[in-house]
């Protein structure tokens, strides 16, 4: 019997004697079970606000009553109310049984549904601009994802992975421009300096050769707008060197998204949907939605009464104008049911603007749109800054993350072979890095602390990576894999029944986190298993039991809780270590 079914039989009897004494009541079939906040109070709770309305009694009256009337059995025990709540106590030995030969049968797969079966869904994320590299701001896009596409995919949607690199544009002409001025035919091979960096270089140099002097500035503005107008004529010379300066950037973007586990389906390029986006301009001028101004430019009027340019007036495209075509792009060729855009929240205003000028021209679809917005990272430094090279590269980051957790295994395990040093020190380190970004909720902004990120101890990512390797060991140590026909009444400890209520909420937290778009429900009770499977370790001594009926109990609990902490911690993308 799996947990919804347990979760069933408890409702099913609540609903049966709530018709026999108070009647037919449709409220009753739409009660849930929740769990209790403390053990000791049951294993299951009901909230009776619900029917107080409908039954017009207080719902602590509605609890006694209740509690009288349901007639305990060998699965459910007793039935008590607590106030408004009416708590059920299963048989522990049942309740046991049933849950871990649950997690045994479905391994990996246990807390997974089929809510999403019929569903597709299109992520777009990351999205970088081929003129510098990836930066901290990009890992918080990747990772969260990344752990949302997880969340979903566990609960049986089908993901389409999709990254939109930015390729053109005036930005990507702004380092075009000043590697043919200052970069005297060095390639990144040439400099020993890996391509998103090599070319970010000439980006930085470009804005601060711009910032010299207000003439300079103009003149380097008037070079780049002349550079963008001969890339969308065709022109020879200038295509060659982009798309030989785009590939050194995107080799180096390969070699970053390898180190941070990022997967795609689907690649598109601005340098491709920008024709369509104009083809949709075109469209919404011969509908009379987009206006032309005295100067030869192609604009949209939002019903705030904003202005957004869609074509200068020299009849070169923006930003808005190939995000226009990618949507028609993505709807067309894989047509999801919706098409989500993970971007950070200095983003809405884009995005919203983008979903109202695809309805003005008359796009039903630009409904299954939706803008999945982030905070801001911060560092002690403060916000990130690319066009002053102050920006804090995602390479540099994830390196000197690794070095510190190189320190603390060294420190813990001085003998260790280098090699084997420096693999757990990546896994460590990147575990570090993600869990950090995702342990608070998508909204909220995030001052990363690069020290406290890979602390042993705390809410952090080695910490919950630790909690698995002592369960992995242990499991190790007593070299047998124990099953759920053992007597678990002889689990009485609170240390026992706390870290079992958590693995009994698994399927719920990830549907939870699912729904609502958020991996940070997963990151807290990740952090909160495995600060209880650190209590049951710390005072319920497993392999040391007083029998072998207690070993083999506890034992089977340890490798439950092993299979959930691996999931969780797969879940958000990070590696789970037997050794640490």
């Amino acid at each position: 019997m799996s947990i919804e079914d347990i979760k069933n039989l408890i409702l099913s009897r609540t609903r049966e004697t709530i018709r026999e004494n108070f009647g037919h009541s449709e409220l009753a079939e739409k009660l849930v079970l929740t769990f209790p906040p403390d053990v000791s109070f049951g294993d299951f709770a009901l909230e009776c606000f619900p029917l107080a309305k409908e039954f017009k009694k207080p719902p602590a009256e509605i609890a006694e009553e209740l509690a009288l009337k349901i007639k305990p059995s060998e699965i459910i025990k007793n039935i008590q109310a607590d106030g408004p709540y009416l708590n059920f106590k299963i048989s522990k030995d049942f309740l046991f049984k049933e849950v871990l030969r649950e997690i045994f049968e479905k391994g990996e797969n246990f807390g997974n549904s089929e809510i999403g079966k019929n569903s597709l869904f299109l992520l777009e994320y990351l999205s970088p601009n081929t003129n510098k590299p990836l930066h901290l701001g990009h890992i918080r896009n990747g990772v969260l994802a990344m752990a949302i596409s997880n969340l979903l995919e566990a609960q049986g949607y089908k993901i389409i992975k999709a990254n939109l690199v930015n390729d053109r544009g005036i930005h990507i002409c702004q380092s075009t421009l000043a590697w043919q001025k200052w970069g005297g035919g060095e390639t990144p091979r040439s400099s020993g300096v890996k391509g998103d960096h090599f070319v970010g270089r000439f980006y930085v140099r470009y804005h601060s050769e711009a910032g010299k002097s207000p003439e300079i500035k103009e003149q380097l503005e008037k070079e780049t707008r002349q550079m963008l107008q001969k890339w969308e004529a065709g022109d020879k010379e200038i295509i060659e060197l982009w798309q030989t300066m785009n590939q050194w950037v995107e080799q180096g973007f390969e070699e970053t998204y390898k180190e941070l586990g990022l997967k795609f389906d689907v690649f598109d390029y601005e340098s491709e949907t920008y024709k369509l986006g104009k083809k949709i301009v075109e469209i919404g001028i011969q509908k009379g939605v987009f206006k032309k101004t005295e100067d030869g430019a192609f604009i949209a009027e939002l019903t705030n009464g904003q202005k957004i340019t869609l074509i200068r007036s020299d009849g070169t495209s923006v930003y808005m104008t190939q995000d226009l075509g990618a949507a028609k792009l993505r709807i067309e060729r894989h047509r999801p049911d919706r098409l989500i855009y993970v971007s950070a929240v200095e983003q809405d205003f884009h995005f919203k603007t983008l979903f109202e000028i695809l309805e003005m021209v008359g796009f039903q679809w630009a409904k299954k749109l939706n803008h999945l917005s982030y905070g801001l990272v911060n560092l002690p430094e403060g916000k990130m800054k690319s066009r002053e090279g102050k920006v804090v590269d995602a390479d540099d980051l994830i390196s000197a993350i690794k070095d510190l957790a190189l320190e603390e295994i060294l420190k813990r395990h001085s003998d260790l072979e280098k090699s084997e040093a420096l693999e757990r020190a990546k896994k460590i380190g990147l575990a570090a890095i993600k869990f950090y970004l995702l342990r608070v909720k998508p909204v909220q902004e995030i001052n990363f602390n690069p020290k406290e990120s890979i602390s042993f101890d705390g809410f952090t990512g080695p910490y919950c990576q630790y909690a698995y390797g002592r369960a992995a060991n242990i499991l190790k140590k007593a070299n047998k894999e124990v099953g759920a026909e053992i007597d678990f009444s002889v689990l009485n400890k609170k240390e026992e029944l706390i870290l079992f209520r958590h693995l009994i909420q698994f399927p719920e937290k990830i549907r939870l986190a699912a729904k609502e778009f958020n991996p940070a429900a997963i990151s807290e009770y990740l952090f909160e298993t495995a600060k209880a499977f650190n209590h049951f370790y710390t005072f319920c001594p497993v392999l040391a039991g007083e029998t072998e009926n207690l070993i083999e109990a506890r034992l089977a609990l340890v490798r439950a809780a092993s299979i959930i902490l691996k999931k969780s911690l797969n879940l958000l993308g990070i590696e789970a270590l037997k050794a640490m």
